[in-house]
């Protein structure tokens, strides 16, 4: 029967021979504009540079070794920078170890920094260990879209649209409160931005409360969508978009690629359990330290200064 139903458009992704360049075209001017607006903070802006740049590359590596597709690192001028990559089905073990990867190594990154300025006493290493404690300890707040966020979400296996939508508006108030709490319009801005996020997954939820009814499976990848789910998906996704179809019914020009794209960000992209308890475990236990350890350091500094002092003579 499903040869009633026309043929669904392919989504035809290339894979960039271009990203590293356009990773460096976005690092430039990521710098250009920091520097714009904080000129005279030519050694924060380095040290942020590379500070994201190694929170990204962990990210960026674990993509390639688990053989994500589409894999690309850019930077967001006065933001921050992101690692975008795709796979088929996903495993919930790689997907704790490629958002881990960020953070973790950034943490282990500052407490080396802080033992080497124990030793050598110079004041750039301490400056370089803060900010990677910083910006990993932030992002380890378990607030989406940051990485304890998406950590959070896979270690309790929480994938409901009604989960996802409250956790990214809470997600959303909050970054707002804490950017009013640390005077910081950067961090209110993403808040801002954020409610974006806010209003896309409520039109998900609607849309897949409408297919759950249908019993129409939308935990599958586009490839394997049939052409009779692909129409239905279709007919829906236009009627929760009045823009996309009163453009439609305007618009001589073929945007089947476009409705393609949009029946594809409803589905959601199966993922294998295989993480053990154990294993989540470890993941929580890494986490915990990781926003733990750099205060122990720093509430403890002169201690620890004093006894490796000692040590090292």
């Amino acid at each position: 029967m499903s040869d009633i139903y026309p043929e669904k458009p392919i989504i035809r992704e290339k894979e960039s021979k271009d990203n590293y360049k356009k990773t460096l075209l976005s690092m430039v001017i990521f710098v250009v504009t920091f520097y714009i607006f904080f000129s005279e903070e030519i050694l924060f802006i380095s040290f942020l540079l590379f500070v994201l740049f190694i929170h990204e590359l962990g990210h960026f590596s674990f993509m390639k070794k688990f053989k994500y597709k589409h894999v690309k690192m850019l930077f967001v001028p006065l933001m921050g920078a992101f690692v975008q990559g795709k796979k088929k089905i996903y495993s919930q073990k790689e997907s704790l170890l490629v958002v881990g990867a960020g953070p973790f190594p950034g943490i282990i990154l500052g407490v080396i920094l802080f033992f080497l300025f124990l030793s050598f006493k110079m004041d750039w290493l301490l400056f370089l260990a803060i900010m990677f404690f910083l910006l990993n300890i932030i992002n380890l707040l378990p607030l989406d879209p940051l990485d304890g966020g998406q950590l959070l979400k896979l270690l309790l296996n929480k994938s409901s649209d009604l989960f996802l939508l409250i956790f990214s508006f809470i997600s959303s108030l909050s970054l707002i409160a804490i950017g009013f709490f640390i005077d910081s319009w950067l961090m209110i801005l993403f808040g801002f931005l954020m409610s974006f996020r806010v209003r896309k997954l409520q039109q998900s939820y609607y849309i897949r409360k409408e297919l759950k009814s249908l019993q129409l499976n939308y935990v599958i990848d586009y490839d394997d969508l049939s052409n009779k789910d692909y129409a239905t998906l279709k007919s829906i996704v236009l009627d929760h978009n009045p823009t996309i179809k009163k453009y439609i019914e305007m618009s001589d020009e073929d945007i089947d690629d476009i409705i393609a794209s949009q029946v594809s960000n409803v589905l959601i992209s199966p993922m294998n359990m295989d993480a053990s308890k154990w294993f989540r475990l470890l993941i929580i236990l890494l986490w915990f330290s990781s926003l733990i350890v750099p205060f122990v350091l720093f509430f403890n500094y002169e201690m620890i200064d004093f006894i490796y002092g000692l040590y090292s003579r």
